[in-house]
Formats: C-alpha cells, sequence, structure tokens
C-alpha cells in the first residue's frame, strides 16, 4: 500500500477539472504539497490560491507550463522539487481536444505523457523520492479501451499512454526502480474537453453526428471529484503496469488490456 502522508505531487492540467479535483484529493489524504502544473494562467492562480486558503499556506503552487514543450515540462519538475525538496507522485493529466489539429492534439494528449513519465521515471522520482516506493499516473481514457469513431486521433494518443504505461510499468522495471506506473481511464466526465465540444473540433461533420449520438447513449457525466477520488484510490493499492477503469462513481476497477505473450524473461 502506497502511503500519500507527507508526499509531494506535481499534477499537469491541474487547473481545473479532474487535474484540480485530483490535487484537492491528495492533499486531503495527506500529501505535503502539490504543484499546480498547467498552461492556463488565470485559472491556476486561482487554484492554487484556493488550495492555499483550505489546507494552509504553502501547501500548493502553480507553474505554468505547457506540456508539449519538453524544456517547460522539465523547468516545471525542478521548480516542484525547489520548493518543496521533494517529488514522489507525478500525476500526467494535462489534456487537449481538436481532431482537425492532430499535431497539437498527439503533442499534449501522448506527448506531454510521454515526456512526464520519463522524466519522471528516469530524472526526478529516482532522486527526490522521499521513501522506497514512488507513483506515476496516467491519465488515459475510455477512447483508449474501446472504439471511439468521433475522435479517432484522441483515442490514438490515448492507447500510446497505455503502451508507455504498461511497458515501463513491467516487473522488470519496477523490480530496479521502485517506481510503479499505473494508467486511470475515466469514463464521461464534466470536463472542459467534454463540455460543448462543436464540430470544428472533429474531423467533420459525420464524425460530429456519430460523436451526438455517442453522447445520447452515454451516461450522464460523471463529477471529476468521481475520478479523483478513483486516482487517490488506485495510487494506494493499483500494481506498476496496471490499468484501472474510473467510471459513473463507481469503485475503480482494473482491466485486462492484453493477454502476456509467453516469454522467458
Amino acid at each position: 500500500m502506497f502511503e500519500i502522508t507527507g508526499k509531494v505531487a506535481l499534477i499537469t492540467g491541474a487547473s481545473s477539472g479532474i487535474g484540480a479535483a485530483i490535487a484537492s484529493e491528495l492533499l486531503q489524504a495527506g500529501a505535503k504539497g502539490v504543484s499546480v502544473v498547467d498552461i492556463n494562467e488565470g485559472l491556476g492562480w486561482e487554484v492554487s490560491a484556493e488550495l492555499n486558503k483550505k489546507f494552509g499556506n504553502g501547501r500548493a503552487v502553480f507553474i505554468k507550463t505547457d506540456v508539449s514543450n519538453r524544456r517547460q515540462l522539465e523547468d516545471a519538475f525542478t521548480k516542484t522539487v525547489n520548493v518543496f525538496n521533494q517529488l514522489d507522485i507525478v500525476v500526467n493529466n494535462a489534456a487537449a481536444r481538436g481532431e482537425r489539429n492532430w499535431e497539437k492534439n498527439i503533442a499534449v494528449n501522448l506527448t506531454g505523457i510521454v515526456t512526464g513519465t520519463i522524466l519522471a521515471y528516469e530524472h526526478f522520482l529516482p532522486k527526490y523520492k522521499s521513501s522506497e516506493e514512488g507513483a506515476i499516473i496516467n491519465i488515459a481514457s475510455m477512447a483508449a479501451l474501446y472504439s471511439y469513431p468521433s475522435t479517432p486521433v484522441y483515442s490514438a494518443a490515448k492507447m500510446g499512454v497505455i503502451g508507455i504505461t504498461r511497458s515501463l510499468g513491467a516487473k522488470q522495471h519496477y523490480q530496479r526502480t521502485k517506481i510503479k506506473v499505473i494508467a486511470v481511464c475515466p469514463g464521461y466526465t464534466s470536463t472542459n474537453i467534454l463540455q460543448d465540444i462543436a464540430a470544428e473540433d472533429l474531423l467533420g461533420d459525420d464524425y460530429y453526428k456519430i460523436q451526438v449520438d455517442m453522447m445520447k447513449l452515454a451516461p450522464i457525466a460523471q463529477p471529476t471529484t468521481a475520478v479523483s477520488r478513483a486516482v487517490v484510490e488506485v495510487i494506494g493499492i493499483g500494481a506498476s503496469g496496471s490499468v484501472w477503469i474510473a467510471d459513473q462513481n463507481q469503485s475503480p476497477y482494473e482491466v485486462k488490456v492484453l493477454c502476456k505473450r509467453k516469454s522467458k524473461l
């Protein structure tokens, strides 16, 4: 069981939605501090101020960052350890919508998470974690597990998130680092990405019609707090390389994405 009390977390995309809820939930669970990493400066300062007011001054720091920019993201890690002198948990949560600008979509939804994962895994957590074990949580999506014909680019990016999570989360890596890497796949959630999605966000009118039909069939979007609670639970109990679904206020449950191939490794 991973103990959250006294730990420090870096959370990307934390100025609103799921990321902000995770920051609050971690502090509620006893985390020593969190860094709110986001490109939205106005909301970022607002969220960090609210967290400090609720949990105590100095518990949260805002760091303006474009996660698609490797140098900026690395600077965010450095600033976090400069403030808190430790780093134990990294939550790669930042996301973007926009199927037509697939370069930006991939840059944020996949490359940003790959960068955050590798920086955490190979550079910062080994040096700055305060106990034997560290944790990386990558926020994927149900679109990584099932067919989402309205958003093929987003789905492809999130499938990549599952790939790096399962590969770096393999026992061969965990045994040498004691850093567990876990993916959490939220269901439909009340975030900026889901709300007010328009035809121009997708590849065309046909894709938008599919999205509308899918939204009619899908359950009402769950609150961000449901996902944040699931993330905190999974940080504690999840095994490295595991993939979890957090959907409709249920307890998070693990899913088997692919069968293991036979190997002598």
